[in-house]
């Protein structure tokens, strides 16, 4: 087996186990690059058909081309997707755009939107593909688990994770209390009431998805790609916030010759997400509070 294999062959381990071991488990979905990779895995570990719901945290103001992209491959994939929103903090205006600190908008629009998401508590929008529509859902049942994915190399808080990550009753996530996992064994029983997030990709590198899409032939969205202006997104996010970078790279293959030719060896993959250079370089305070 190669690199490539022994990571495709633990994702799917990892995924088939969270799906065994959890109740109510569903899957987040940020519609970039690692979480698509993350989808495509979920429909080979079950043969094409994903048993649980994707879920995707809308601020409202990611890149047009993410939603599209969302609602057709949802539909294309016959996936049943949970979009979740903090709607009241979009009506009071409390955003970044309207003169919030980035880091504050994030944890209203992101942290606290997938926190009351995750916990039912928000009225949500499902989109069942048996029916091909989209329908407001209240009081829905909690999950106990999602499958997340978290890269390790991705951004410094990222790296203290475990593959089966717990978090207490209120979604906070403290990186000194994690079980330790050695040899592959994950700690997959916790006390009642911790929700866990489940990280199949976090030996993966930004190397490795690129090399994983091109070999896999991922469909994925075409700002990733340069479209002639010489430029292109390396991490999304929302529109305000998320700055592309010169390269002339216009499919997976080129984007692997950058990787590899060290044209990004000094420069960090988020470092057009102008949240993470606000917060010092560090999300891990908001991560303590439940962000991705």
């Amino acid at each position: 087996m190669d690199k490539l294999d022994k990571l495709e062959s633990q994702s799917i381990f990892i995924i088939r186990e969270a799906y065994k071991s959890f109740k109510n488990i569903g899957m987040l979905w940020s519609i970039g690059k690692d979480s698509t990779v993350l989808l495509w895995l979920a429909k080979k570990a079950f043969l094409g058909h994903v048993p649980f719901e994707l879920i995707h945290v809308d601020t409202s103001f990611k890149i047009p081309e993410m939603i599209t992209y969302r609602d057709k491959t949802a539909k294309e994939l016959k996936l049943r997707l949970v979009v979740g929103q903090n709607k009241k903090a979009l009506a009071e205006g409390r955003t970044f755009v309207n003169g919030l600190d980035r880091i504050s908008c994030c944890k209203e629009l992101k942290s606290t939107a997938l926190k009351h998401t995750l916990e039912g508590s928000w009225e949500r929008l499902v989109y069942d593909p048996k029916t091909d529509k989209w329908s407001e859902v209240k009081n829905a049942p909690a999950y106990n688990a999602v499958i997340v994915g978290v890269r390790s190399d991705e951004e410094g808080s990222r790296s203290k994770e475990r593959v089966f990550s717990a978090r207490d009753e209120k979604s906070e996530w403290d990186a000194s209390t994690q079980p330790p996992e050695l040899w592959n064994l994950y700690k997959t029983e916790f006390a009642p009431k911790t929700h866990v997030r489940v990280h199949p990709l976090l030996e993966w590198t930004e190397l490795n998805i690129w090399e994983y899409i091109q070999r896999e032939n991922i469909p994925v969205i075409p700002v990733y790609f340069n479209q002639g202006e010489g430029k292109r997104y390396r991490s999304l996010g929302c529109y305000p916030c998320t700055s592309p970078v010169e390269s002339e790279a216009k499919n997976p293959k080129e984007i692997i010759e950058e990787l590899t030719s060290g044209k990004f060896k000094d420069i960090a993959e988020r470092s057009g997400r102008a949240q993470d250079i606000e917060g010092g370089g560090t999300l891990e305070a908001l991560r303590k509070e439940g962000y991705m």
